[in-house]
């Protein structure tokens, strides 16, 4: 059975890829290398469906609105907190 790149692991490509450059390639033979180690791990790349997508946008959207509002809690109590302890009370600065 012949030897498919895309099934290699990452650490045997590391590998090959240090072997190869033990060989002293020329400035384009190096770039051509390096263009066909992009194209390998691009192919390994599963793009998610719209399902998947929208499934992630949503998570990400919730995440970001939940942590907004802890700073922001946060930084509100941090405000009256040193409000008080510089003599300025919870109002900030009458």
């Amino acid at each position: 059975m012949a030897k498919n790149v895309i099934d290699e692991p990452s650490e045997d490509i590391v590998a090959n890829a240090k072997i190869d450059s033990a060989a002293k390639r020329s400035p384009f033979a190096r770039v051509t290398l390096f263009l066909q180690q992009v194209v390998t791990e691009l192919n390994k790349v599963v793009t998610p469906t719209r399902k998947e997508l929208i499934s992630y946008t949503g998570v990400v959207l919730t995440f970001v609105v939940i942590m907004m509002a802890l700073v922001s809690g946060l930084d509100f109590v941090f405000g009256i907190g040193v409000g008080y302890l510089f003599g300025n009370g919870p109002t900030g600065g009458k």
